[in-house]
């Protein structure tokens, strides 16, 4: 009966969720750049290919916001029904990456110096770009710069086809098949995962969901297996064979819910790292109402001869490359 009891209020929790037009979603890690740095090196990585502090750093802390906007609810909604999508990527010294989909326009900035000191590489400066690059210099300098993809998906179909060839259609997962792997993923839940309820805490619900990994994922994979042809071209599936190597230890989940809303899920993956070095190793997804994303007011519009030409200019002196040469500073010792 706590079986079914809890198994229930969460099916109800998802229910909520789909009848949603725009949701927000916050991804996180619960974990320490010691704990990656360990699980790195049980790897055995090759020498020079080990996870460097910087980018540990950057993914214990990392946080990943993603808004989703809908003319529909999100359970009847098919990709051509979404009208407006936001992703963020920060830490706590301040966001790296976002950009927005809004109609036919990409809107991007970024934060170019800290995204070089986490790859380890110098990037592209303002400097490197010819006068006529005014787009991407504001790009380089962290403004808000957009891009017709209409455009660009032109420029690209005509730069990879017989002249006068039409560009061919996107392609797009339907409402329907949509809510088939849906059905699917709810089906192997319920067949396979252990729900029960863990009580109150500061006036949230707990549930939690417990399964053995390589047996939930290979039975969600066969589960979808027919609905292979209606995938995109491109997303192949993964066979049983796959799986062999994955651990079966059993892995839980804790699901908060507010007024029967799902607000929170906890997954602890520590068990999968099977390191007993490694304590705490948790993936935290937060779920909020979403706001419609906005187009940012003054974003430049880069047009693809801009991006095409300026571009390549700036990774040439980004890489000490130019016209009178190699540049007289040698990254190489530095790096070493």
């Amino acid at each position: 009966m706590e079986q079914l009891s809890a198994g229930k209020k969460l099916d109800e929790a998802f229910e909520k969720l789909g009848k949603e037009k725009s949701i927000s979603f916050e991804f996180g890690l619960d974990t320490d750049a010691r704990t990656l740095k360990e699980l790195d090196s049980s790897t055995d990585p090759e020498p020079g290919d080990e996870l460097p502090e910087e980018v540990a750093d950057l993914l214990s802390g990392a946080k990943i916001k993603v808004t989703v906007q809908s003319r529909k609810p999100l359970d009847e909604s098919g990709e051509k029904d979404y009208v407006g999508m936001a992703l963020k990527v920060g830490t706590e010294d301040g966001d790296l990456v976002e950009y927005r989909v809004i109609g036919d326009y990409t809107y991007i900035r970024s934060d170019i110096d800290a995204l070089g000191e986490v790859i380890g590489a110098p990037v592209p400066s303002a400097q490197d770009l010819p006068p006529e690059a005014g787009g991407l210099k504001d790009a380089l300098a962290g403004k808000w710069v957009k891009i017709d993809m209409k455009e660009m998906e032109r420029t690209a179909a005509e730069m990879g086809a017989e002249p006068g060839a039409k560009p061919s259609p996107e392609p797009t997962l339907d409402a329907r098949t949509q809510r088939q792997l849906l059905d699917a993923l709810r089906e192997t839940i319920a067949r396979e995962v252990d729900f029960r309820s863990a009580g109150e805490k500061d006036g949230s619900e707990h549930i939690t969901a417990t399964a053995p990994f390589r047996t939930l994922v290979t039975e969600f994979f066969d589960e979808i297996r027919p609905l292979a042809k209606k995938l995109p071209p491109g997303a192949e599936m993964p066979t049983a064979k796959d799986f062999a190597d994955a651990p079966n230890t059993k892995v839980t989940a804790d699901f908060t819910l507010k007024n029967g809303e799902l607000s929170e899920v906890y997954v602890d993956l520590a068990e999968l790292a099977e390191n007993a070095k490694v304590k705490k190793l948790g993936l935290v997804v937060r779920m909020s109402e979403g706001q419609a994303p906005t187009a940012p007011a003054g974003a430049t519009e880069l047009d693809m001869d801009e991006i095409l030409g300026g571009f390549g200019a700036a990774m040439m002196g980004a890489e000490g490359v130019g016209e009178e040469g190699p540049l007289e500073e040698d990254f190489t010792e530095d790096a070493a």
